[in-house]
């Protein structure tokens, strides 16, 4: 038996609760994990709440990431023991996630758990940041350098835009983190923004399809308006990293700041990322994320906190990452 966070839904309503499972109830898989900790993604609150629609099948278990040890093997490429990682391939909304003691998935979507990190840092890493260094290692494919000016983060005090803060200022990038929240100013210096700008300085509609020039670069979870008025101020052969859809997904622009100014827009997916890429995105995020950063934008909590926590990811009041220690 094991315990997981299981959601039932009888037509009407949604229903979400901590119960007690047995493993013959475990979706096929050649790998079965131990699990230590899960976290909590904006999908999360979207499959723990049911406002994505995406799950089809129910009950279901949740958890779009998770980390733990192998429990049990068929996969050559694993054995007892092994510590590992699982972000994405659609786990926690198509198949049973990580939101429980134990997860039986594809061996070919486990990464070895990076030398030097937990399992506990790994979720406070988890598809955010992986997302976060996915989008920050297509900027500098596409030529973005310390030097090349200021890059803006927006839904910065969210997962993704947290982690992409403390990476980039790492990396000696020069930061304008954008948030709603006054509230989490000083976190986002602490976190080494150079400057926090109000988030509703991109409500408006752009006037013009090209506006003054200030930004060489974006990471951008809120879609919508936001990112229209971002490519209007993207420098010249300047790149906006696209990364989630917060504010909306409808995206109406015009194509003068790609044909004018060479802009780069960058779709960034964590889901179905190529194992080589995401490999590499795992080195750089232990390089390249302070641990002392990382402990800052956690938090840790139990299953039983997910459902509220769900409803709050979704409504923006959630800052930085949470993490879900399901043995607790």
């Amino acid at each position: 038996m094991f315990k997981a966070l299981v959601l039932e839904n009888n037509g009407s309503a949604l229903a979400a609760s901590v119960k007690d499972l047995d493993e013959v109830n475990l979706p096929p898989g050649n790998v079965t994990v131990a699990v230590e900790y899960s976290g909590v993604n904006y999908k999360d609150g979207l499959v723990a709440t049911g406002a994505g629609g995406l799950v089809k099948r129910y009950p279901h278990v949740p958890g779009i990431d998770f980390a733990g040890s192998v429990l049990a093997s068929r996969d050559p490429a694993y054995k007892s023991g092994d510590k590992v990682v699982l972000t994405g391939w659609r786990v926690g909304e198509v198949q049973w996630g990580g939101l429980a003691q134990k997860a039986s998935v594809n061996g070919d979507w486990l990464v070895p758990l990076p030398a030097g990190l937990t399992t506990r840092q790994a979720m406070a890493i988890g598809t955010a940041g992986l997302t976060a260094m996915l989008a920050v290692m297509a900027l500098e494919f596409n030529g973005l350098t310390p030097d090349s000016g200021e890059v803006l983060v927006t839904g910065a005090a969210g997962g993704v835009g947290s982690v992409a803060t403390a990476i980039l200022a790492h990396l000696g990038v020069q930061i304008v983190a954008s948030t709603g929240r006054p509230e989490t100013h000083e976190y986002l210096k602490g976190l080494g923004a150079t400057a926090v700008l109000d988030r509703s300085a991109f409500f408006e509609p752009a006037k013009r399809p090209l506006e003054t020039e200030r930004w060489a670069g974006c990471i951008d979870s809120v879609g919508g308006n936001t990112l229209a008025r971002v490519l209007a101020q993207t420098k010249y052969a300047g790149s906006v990293a696209a990364v989630g859809l917060a504010g909306g997904s409808k995206l109406e622009h015009t194509v003068i700041p790609f044909l004018l100014r060479g802009v780069n827009l960058l779709g960034i997916d964590s889901v179905l990322c190529p194992m080589a890429k995401r490999i590499a995105a795992w080195n750089r995020l232990r390089t390249d994320l302070p641990v002392d950063k990382l402990d800052a934008l956690t938090i840790v909590t139990r299953l039983e906190e997910v459902p509220r926590l769900a409803a709050e990811i979704l409504a923006g009041k959630v800052r930085g990452r949470i993490v879900v220690d399901v043995n607790n």
